[in-house]
């Protein structure tokens, strides 16, 4: 869609107005885009000053959006691509320049869910294994001339029969080198690995030769259409791509300005909100539609604004802020909402705090959550690599307009639906056991805690220790020094880089911490067995070029190894005069760790006190020893020159966190995937595809099949067609879902699809699935209502069969279809209540619509759905209040007339006659005018491809 002169020169006018200044940030991005794209037929100018005036409309209207740009996954993007390939073919056919037939609004594809695992690796190295598990042969050591293969670390599978740690636990760690410079890398945000190159170039090799079909149309849409990006596979996972490379925070076409905003189909989309960019995921055949040029359509929604007051725990971590703030959103009512973050606390958050929230919309249903630019969001943009020039364009741009957040206390703050106050002064940091991690403790009441479990009876806390015992010292040699063991010694203490511990701010406040303690002269005890897996050699990678790894190895954190390590019992024993002394004494040992289990005896047999805590508290505790301090009122040790150290005169501030945070680890990460965005995948770039502007379809192909939306394409519409002598292909109950309705999941041998890829010559084994094979109409066609629940009233219990009427015969649904279709007898559906529900799915509309459905006549809509049957050029139609077939004495076995107006509007009633002689009335459920007419057009594929005519 094209910005209107207009209305910019509106939006420039309305700037100053106050009434701009109380709406929330995210509005306002609505709004913006309702002017820029205003044209009085898709974008009308009501619906722009619906927007401007949301504090009294919001939840009453529905309003366009057009976003700035779309992004795709490969599954839910080669339909959408094959679409656009058949309207070239239709355009050309009817006359028309098929090489005119491209993408309207921005849109980014990225191949990254044809991989599959076919070829790893799990390490099952020879450690001491007091943990339980099978012993295994011990592995060769690695040449520092010839890296061996290594392997891939096991992150607990059900099927993992011994320790997974490599190598050694000892601290010295020299013989490890070339397993640091050689480990698999895993993304610290989300812990994918991306394995050695023999594993890579083997799944690679069958990743291209299984998809080389879909590789190599995906390949011929990258040459020809205008418009459209395609990020080639093995380049990463399309939100941590769109996150990371595709957004822009601010477009700038031809000079001319705009926020940048999205719709996606990955369930990740939210992500960007962090960055200040509006997005959230919709279903294909909403991207589809952007694709085209057309706004989604959404109802005006509240916002909740969450103030972010105070000022968190020195303790806290950016995991204990993100998982705390998200909590209170799962317990407030943000479903289907907009939420918008404001307050002192906001510039408190990183941009990786923030997208992580951001990401975890799904957890407390909101549409997304909105994070504004501001300072902290600029200074993230600069550490990414972009120019200087752009930003101070950008953040110009962003202030006139009124889209950036000021973080003065002074500044006026947006006006919302409701605030929910979280004070990050109320979140503090926690630590699990002593037996379950489900146990919570605070860090500032761990000491009286403990004290607690000595007394109760035996049992999911307690240890039952007698009163006179519970200060007994236990005075043990080791190493020629003598060191006195009590309950609540620390002696295993693992910093491990996994799971809820794999973001990179944590690991990099332990290297942080571990820095100030030894610059203070504090140490650990050489009797505590500690240890550190980072994970993944990217882990090691950003602790060692931000200078803090020397400073982890000085206090005994050497890394072991990558893998499932201490947390699964992989724990060297410990030295035989401790282990003596425990059991001698019959002290309560104490393990501390930042992995996920903690059960009892888990570490050792000999250690009953475990508890889970954040990278920096284990290696605080380590220093101090016991687990039975205050870090608020006890010094963790002696420093230099007699002077007492206290927790807090070594923890790392959230500032210095952020400042190495991103220009160790962010930056990087960045300049890494910029590369392989230039670079390009070695063998895409030689992956052979057509340059002419049709793509040349293959008869043979089952996996791309030009499909027929377009076999009725005309220059001009015509008025909606009556639908005579319809016959009922289904007759449904209440609550029917896209599940119901779209294919989906594996291909049972005995559907339609199966018969039909059976004929291709294909084994069941070649079948694949439903979902890798979206690209061709026929497979999904005969997959739509094929789902084994599926309750048709004529068959009278679950199975994806239907009668086809005079014959009487039951037959599969695409069966009965295609011979109506044969005989040149239309098909309607009959349906209860609530028709549609579920997520959205595209092949839900399009599917019936290649059946040959024509309407769907139901009690009542789930909205998409609707939407979606009109937009495929299906009539929706809904019986009167109080009316169902049972009310109307309707069996489903009668033929159906329906008889349209040559002028239909919004709402109107139509009549409908049965081949008994029964007449009823309906409400046609189009809306507006945009909806009239894209169905008279026979769908929004045809109203697009008409304007290529």
């Amino acid at each position: 869609m094209h910005a209107s002169p207009a209305g910019i020169a509106y939006l420039l006018s309305v700037i100053t107005l106050p009434t701009l200044d109380v709406l929330p940030y995210s509005i306002r991005v609505l709004f913006e885009s309702s002017i820029r794209n205003c044209d009085g037929f898709l974008v009308k100018e009501t619906d722009a000053m619906n927007i401007l005036d949301w504090k009294t409309k919001q939840n009453n209207v529905e309003v366009p959006f057009c976003p700035a740009r779309v992004v795709l996954q490969d599954f839910t993007g080669i339909p959408a691509m094959v679409d656009f390939a058949a309207m070239r073919e239709a355009v050309r056919n009817a006359g028309g320049d098929p090489v005119k037939v491209n993408p309207a609004c921005p849109t980014d594809l990225t191949v990254d869910h044809s991989l599959q695992i076919d070829f790893s690796k799990c390490a099952i190295q020879n450690t001491p294994n007091p943990g339980g598990g099978e012993s295994q042969k011990p592995t060769a050591k690695l040449s520092p001339l010839k890296v061996q293969p290594r392997k891939l670390p096991c992150r607990g599978q059900t099927g993992c029969k011994g320790p997974c740690s490599a190598g050694d636990s000892s601290r010295n760690s020299g013989q490890f080198s070339a397993q640091i410079e050689n480990t698999p890398i895993l993304c610290p945000f989300h812990l994918q690995p991306v394995p050695e190159p023999e594993t890579v170039l083997k799944n690679q090799e069958m990743e291209f030769g299984r998809n080389r079909e879909r590789l190599q149309f995906f390949k011929w849409s990258s040459k020809v259409f205008k418009n459209i990006s395609i990020i080639p596979p093995e380049t990463g996972m399309a939100h941590q791509v769109n996150l990371e490379y595709l957004s822009r925070v601010v477009f700038e076409v031809k000079d001319f300005l705009y926020p940048d905003s999205v719709v996606g189909t990955d369930s990740h989309t939210t992500m960007v909100n962090g960055l200040g960019i509006l997005g959230w995921g919709v279903g294909g055949i909403e991207t589809e539609a952007v694709m085209l040029g057309m706004p989604v359509t959404l109802t005006l929604p509240e916002v909740v604004g969450c103030e972010l007051t105070g000022t968190a725990s020195t303790l806290a971590t950016s995991i204990d802020i993100v998982l705390s703030i998200t909590k209170h959103l799962r317990q407030a009512d943000v479903a289907g909402k907009f939420v918008e973050f404001f307050g002192s606390g906001v510039s408190q958050l990183s941009v990786a705090d923030r997208t992580t929230i951001a990401n975890m919309c799904p957890e407390y249903g909101a549409i997304l959550s909105f994070f504004p630019v501001d300072n902290v969001t600029l200074k993230h943009l600069k550490h990414t690599g972009f120019d200087k020039a752009k930003l101070e364009v950008m953040e110009a741009y962003l202030k006139a307009v009124k889209l950036f957040r000021n973080d003065e206390s002074s500044s006026r703050e947006p006006e919302y639906s409701q605030v929910l106050q979280i004070s990050l002064s109320s979140i503090i940091p926690y630590v699990s056991g002593p037996k379950r991690s489900q146990d919570r403790v605070a860090v500032n009441n761990m000491k009286s805690d403990f004290q607690a479990c000595l007394n109760e009876k035996t049992g999911v806390k307690g240890f039952q220790i007698a009163v006179e015992k519970q200060n007994d010292i236990v005075p043990v040699q080791y190493e020629g020094n003598e060191y006195k063991l009590s309950h609540g010694c620390i002696v295993i203490a693992a910093v491990i880089s996994c799971t809820n511990n794999c973001n990179p701010s944590v690991m990099l406040a332990a290297g942080l911490l571990a820095k100030k303690a030894v610059e203070a002269g504090l140490v650990v005890k050489p009797y505590i067995r500690t240890s550190l897996s980072p994970g993944s050699g990217m882990v090691t990678h950003y602790l060692s070029s931000s200078g803090v790894l020397p400073y982890l190895s000085k206090l005994g954190f050497e890394v072991v190894g990558y893998g499932c390590s201490t947390c699964v019992g992989n724990t060297a024993p410990l030295p035989e005069a401790i282990r003596n002394a425990i059991k001698q004494g019959d002290i309560i040992a104490c393990g501390v760790l930042s992995g996920t289990k903690n059960f009892e005896g888990r570490l050792c047999d000999c250690v009953r006190a475990n508890y889970l805590a954040s990278p920096p508290l284990v290696v605080a505790y380590a220093i101090a020893g016991t687990v039975r301090i205050d870090f608020e009122t006890e010094p963790l040790g002696i420093g230099f020159n007699g002077k007492s150290i206290y927790l807090r005169d070594i923890w790392p501030t959230r500032k210095e966190l952020h400042t190495v945070e991103e220009e160790c680890v962010i930056s990087s990460m960045f300049k890494e995937l910029k590369e392989k965005m230039e670079k390009g995948n070695k063998r895409w770039n030689s992956l052979e595809a057509p340059e002419s502007a049709l793509f040349p379809w293959d008869l043979k192909s089952t996996y791309i099949r030009c499909p027929s939306f377009f076999d009725k394409l005309a220059k001009e519409p015509v008025s909606p067609q009556a639908i005579e002598n319809a016959h009922v292909l289904l007759y449904l109950g209440d609550s029917v879902t896209t599940d119901h309705i779209s294919p989906a999941g594996s291909i049972a041998r005995s559907s339609a699809a199966a018969k039909y890829l059976t004929n291709k010559g294909l084994t069941p084994r070649e079948f694949n699935s439903y979902g890798a094979r979206r690209g061709n109409d026929a497979v999904m066609t005969r997959g739509t209502f094929a789902n084994i629940k599926l309750l048709n009233k004529f068959i009278g219990k679950p199975a994806p069969k239907t009668i086809h009427f005079p014959s009487g015969q039951t037959l599969d649904v695409f069966e009965a279809a295609e011979l109506y279709q044969k005989e040149g007898v239309p098909v309607i559906i009959l349906a209860g209540k609530k028709y549609g529900l579920g997520s959205s799915r595209d092949w839900a509309a399009k599917g019936p619509f290649l059946l040959g459905v024509k309407a769907v006549l139901a009690e009542s809509y789930e909205k998409v759905h609707k939407s979606q049957l009109i937009g495929i050029g299906i009539a929706p139609l809904q019986f009167l209040p109080g009316e169902n077939p049972n009310t109307l004495g309707l069996t489903g076995r009668e033929q159906f007339s329906i008889l349209f107006p040559p002028e239909l509007s919004p709402g109107m009633t139509l009549d409908i006659k049965t081949s008994t002689g029964k007449v009823f009335s309906v409400i046609a459920l189009f809306e507006n005018d945009v909806e009239i007419t894209l169905y008279k057009y026979g769908g929004s594929l045809n109203f697009v491809a008409r304007r290529f005519l």
